[in-house]
């Protein structure tokens, strides 16, 4: 018997989308499912006027002056006409018209199949996941054309105009299916930029220089903090670098080193370190996954001889275990402790014993006892 899909798919959205804003779409939801205490940063003088923001306005922000400043510019993907799931796209569509934001079918391999086609046809392509988690169907195209294309053809073309958004990690009891951080499975591609932001004002500069990058990039968005992270935002145009990972406290005796989310967890880690064990830590941000900053990283290590690297994502196979393998070949001789890695466990991500999943503060105090104890 044939299946009317797209009559079937009316009645199961409203359903969807309201188990998505039990989740992640309310920000008092948000709040009471973190794991962390989102702080503001002092906006920097010199970058002008700002507004307050959280992060969804920010990425609003950052996609509306993209739109207004390159012509070529288009956004799509799912819902993306009408504001989408998140509400990251509200206003985009009546602004801008349905030619220059509008929505694809259920497809993650069509959405990126037809960025890149859009990209290499001179367009500047941002395209949405609603769900990083989703970004799998879309695998192959990322790993095996957009991020090849320069390289297959000797430089002749490229598709280096393509920014897929995706939002991801843990975010109030999403479950196996929308918690998942899935960004070491790209960081073995060369050709891509992986980057995740920590707040609105670094996800508005970073946004804007994946979309005017020259390399495809992936921008994973941690949709726990669309609505907990406020802080004020510069209000003109501006990029932040890609590649460059930020000190945000400094310290002398163990490097913590984590990303996006995370790095709100070592910060609070920090403090209890500094109050309970007399520790100084110093927290850094990788920003970017790939390329990541390994002077930074390094020259810290060299420092602090101690280092806790912690991330949403399984313990096996995340990123943390490649900077872990890089942190000792280089840092060999001045580690007095070996690399400790705190992460989500080897098992699916979890539905009500998410907060038994996630590298707590709790958990990562104890892996600087244990690298200041060994």
């Amino acid at each position: 018997m044939a299946v009317n899909l797209s009559r079937s798919l009316q009645y199961l959205r409203p359903t969807v989308n309201q188990g998505l804003h039990r989740v992640c779409n309310g920000g008092l939801e948000s709040r009471r499912n973190a794991h962390f205490t989102f702080v503001p940063e002092t906006p920097d003088p010199s970058q002008g006027e700002t507004a307050k923001m959280t992060l969804l306005q920010s990425v609003t922000d950052a996609l509306d002056i993209a739109l207004t400043k390159d012509p070529t510019a288009v956004v799509f993907g799912e819902d993306v006409a009408f504001g989408g799931v998140f509400r990251c796209t509200v206003g985009l569509g009546e602004k801008f018209g349905k030619e220059r934001v509008f929505n694809t079918p259920l497809c993650e391999q069509g959405i990126a199949g037809f960025g890149i086609g859009m990209a290499v046809a001179g367009a500047t392509a941002i395209a949405e996941i609603q769900f990083a988690d989703y970004i799998f169907p879309a695998f192959d195209q990322i790993v095996n054309e957009a991020a090849k294309y320069r390289y297959r053809s000797g430089n002749t073309f490229d598709c280096g105009s393509l920014t897929i958004r995706a939002t991801w990690g843990a975010g109030g009891h999403g479950a196996l299916y929308h918690s998942q951080s899935p960004e070491s499975y790209f960081a073995q591609t060369p050709g891509l930029k992986i980057v995740i932001p920590r707040s609105p004002a670094k996800a508005k500069g970073l946004l804007l220089s994946c979309i005017r990058d020259k390399n495809p990039c992936i921008f994973f968005e941690p949709k726990i903090l669309y609505r907990s992270a406020v802080e004020q935002v510069p209000v003109q145009d501006y990029e932040l670098p890609l590649g460059v990972a930020d000190i945000l406290v400094p310290g002398d005796d163990v490097t913590l080193i984590g990303w996006g989310t995370q790095i709100h967890v070592l910060r609070e880690v920090a403090e209890l370190a500094q109050e309970k064990l007399g520790v100084s830590c110093e927290v850094i941000d990788l920003v970017s996954i790939l390329p990541w900053d390994r002077d930074t990283i390094f020259n810290s290590v060299i420092k602090t001889g101690r280092v806790i690297i912690s991330h949403e994502a399984p313990y096996t196979g995340g990123f943390g275990a490649e900077l872990a393998a890089c942190i000792q070949e280089n840092c060999f001789l001045n580690l007095e402790a070996p690399v400790q890695r705190v992460c989500g466990h080897d098992t699916p991500f979890p539905h009500i014993f998410e907060p038994f999943y996630l590298p707590d503060k709790w958990r990562c105090l104890e892996a600087i006892k244990k690298v200041t104890s060994f």
